[in-house]
């Protein structure tokens, strides 16, 4: 279940807010190839062609549910870049903020139906 609702199009973009290009692109490609390395395995093990190909309710409500998750992570990813930018520039930290970087947890927590 847990690698159905892995998007790495979506951990792409939280990945571009390390600064460091290198570092970005050397843990992200390894996490990538782990990520594809595991499904590989698990589909193996499972003699499944696709994940939850014996679960086809619950991938249903995964691959439903992702469009309603999504924007709440792009939302969040560009929280993040404003709340490290005004530390950045010793800018007084902002409650508004801090609380729109909360309810995007929570939403997408929920939307994952994860509790973090």
């Amino acid at each position: 279940m847990a690698l159905a609702k892995a998007d790495f199009g979506i951990a792409k973009l939280y990945a571009s807010l390390v600064e460091d290009e290198a570092l970005r692109d050397r843990v992200f490609s390894m996490l990538e190839a782990e990520f594809n390395l595991t499904q590989k395995m698990v589909l193996a093990v499972t003699g499944q062609k696709t994940l939850l190909e014996t679960n086809p309710v619950l991938e249903q409500s995964i691959r439903l549910r992702n469009p309603y998750v999504d924007p709440m992570s792009l939302l969040q990813v560009e929280l993040i870049r404003r709340k490290r930018a005004a530390v950045a520039n010793n800018q007084p930290q902002s409650a508004e903020l801090d609380r729109a970087i909360t309810a995007t947890i929570n939403g997408i927590s929920a939307g994952l139906r994860n509790t973090g």
